[in-house]
């Protein structure tokens, strides 16, 4: 802030209030007089003071900034103006909370004046004001399920926190901006968000990849306690057995007394030990398994290597250990703890912040023709990939920008592609530069079987630089798909990828 040696007071975006309809003319007069006066700098009026209202499916064009006027000055020069040449216009007062309380001007920080003028200047008139509460936007009746939250990282718009909402077949930003009054608040979408640099914050209290994943956490979790007890080839089998006990009897402690009847003594105690959390988690996959009999033994028909990212490790860990293996037929399943940070929001308290939560990352280890291969399952996702071909591949890895018809201003303007490139460029090095140590693999030999897996070789001496490089490049390809608002298609995919917790 600028000090104001004269007066001993500083200079400051004070908040101006004249007759609505007045604003031109107060802001004429004070730019006409400013340069005689000192220590008023600058005289700011609004260039939109209407928005766009939505009421119901109705849109309609209402005053916002009605009768402000803003100035740069000290309060002592501004005052003496306004009273010797404009007398029906005054500085605006923030209410005073208790009796006691001190009346203060209404002021404005310089960073959030810039803001908000290259908003006003720039934006105001393609937002649109909300006529319910925020809240409201936090949750899509229709899909059943929370809407995306995401954060703008660049330009006016930056740091703004909000929904994406559908509004008439388009995706929009819903979001909170301060009103004229501290304390008050308007709800506004900005209607295409995709003209937004955004980044996906995680939902905490119902994140749709959290939600989507629940069941496949469920199984997981049982596949990594079989392994762990040492099931092997019997795993997927028992799998099946286990839920179909389950579904007819939703109760894990007698399942804990029937399997220690039978002299599975290890795999009861394991069961035994399960925390509260993860024992509702098995309850509601046997309860879908009994309203839908059949659902595991059909999306889970090829049980080799646990998905790249899990938020149980399945063996029992000792204290200080970060990496165990896991001896199956035809490979070593190394499980590595790894932890995460995530940037969260939390819908109830309309608070972020962040968290740390440990997953552990699942790859295989063989030997080839000397060397070491090390593999992570990426099975389903990457079938997905290599199924686009031409053209279409092209785009999808390498697309830069497109032009499209700004239907505002009726013009052409460029527009990011949703491509690897611009919004995973982890996975699109992966994928496009020869000299990756890493390398997408389709159809890659585990025994009898096949999976898609991302893979890295080498030297037996090099075994431990290879395992990092693996989990780290898997690592960096989740988070940023994860994060992005965009690749929704490839989001989904990675429900099979990173069991998100």
């Amino acid at each position: 802030m600028l000090s104001d040696k004269l007066n001993n007071v500083d200079y400051q975006w004070f908040l101006v209030r004249t007759k609505p309809g007045h604003e031109q003319e107060l802001c004429a007069l004070i730019g006409r007089e400013k340069d005689k006066i000192r220590n008023i700098l600058e005289v700011y009026c609004p260039t939109h003071t209407k928005v766009y209202v939505r009421r119901g499916d109705s849109e309609q064009r209402m005053p916002l900034f009605d009768g402000y006027v803003f100035v740069l000055a000290t309060q002592n020069a501004l005052v003496e103006f306004l009273r010797d040449n404009c007398s029906d216009a005054f500085i605006r007062y923030n209410r005073k909370r208790t009796p006691d309380e001190k009346a203060t001007a209404c002021t404005i920080p310089e960073s959030q004046m810039r803001a908000f003028r290259d908003y006003n200047e720039n934006y105001a008139d393609k937002v649109i004001v909300l006529e319910r509460p925020y809240s409201d936007y936090a949750f899509n009746a229709k899909e059943g399920e929370a809407n995306e939250i995401v954060r703008v990282v660049d330009g006016p718009f930056v740091g703004q926190e909000g929904y994406i909402c559908r509004f008439h077949r388009k995706k929009g930003l819903v979001f909170r901006v301060q009103g004229m009054v501290p304390g008050s608040w308007l709800t506004v979408t900005y209607p295409n968000v995709s003209d937004l640099h955004v980044v996906r914050l995680h939902n905490a209290e119902g994140d749709r990849l959290s939600i989507g994943t629940e069941k496949g956490r469920a199984v997981d979790l049982l596949v990594g306690i079989l392994q762990a007890c040492g099931y092997g080839k019997r795993t997927q089998a028992m799998l099946y057995e286990l839920m179909e006990r389950l579904a007819v009897d939703l109760s894990l402690t007698n399942l804990c007394r029937e399997l220690d009847k039978k002299g599975e003594k290890t795999l009861g105690g394991r069961l035994a030990r399960l925390t509260t959390k993860e024992a509702e988690l098995l309850i509601n996959l046997a309860r879908y398994e009994h309203d839908t009999p059949g659902y595991v033994k059909e999306n889970w028909q090829k049980i080799l290597l646990r998905s790249f990212l899990t938020p149980t490790s399945g063996i029992e860990w000792e204290e200080g250990k970060n990496e165990v293996e896991l001896q199956h037929k035809n490979f070593t399943e190394i499980i590595r703890r790894v932890d995460i940070t995530e940037e969260v929001y939390y819908p109830s308290r309309q608070e972020d912040g962040k968290t740390n939560t440990a997953y552990y990352a699942h790859i295989g280890m063989r030997e080839e023709m000397g060397n070491l291969v090390f593999f992570a399952n990426w099975n389903d996702f990457l079938c997905g990939y290599f199924l686009t071909a031409g053209k279409a591949n092209e785009k999808l890895v390498s697309g830069r920008s497109q032009s499209v018809l700004d239907e505002t201003t009726n013009t052409e303007r460029k527009k990011l592609i949703e491509s690897f490139r611009n919004y995973a460029p982890t996975l699109y090095k992966v994928l496009t530069d020869a000299d990756s140590a890493v390398k997408a693999v389709p159809d890659f030999k585990v025994g009898e079987d096949t999976l898609n897996v991302f893979a890295i070789r080498s030297s037996v001496q090099e075994k431990d630089t290879a395992k990092d490089k693996l989990i780290q490049t898997c690592v960096r390809i989740c988070k940023e798909i994860n994060t992005t608002n965009h690749l929704a298609v490839w989001r989904r995919y990675l429900r099979t990828v990173w069991l998100h917790n």
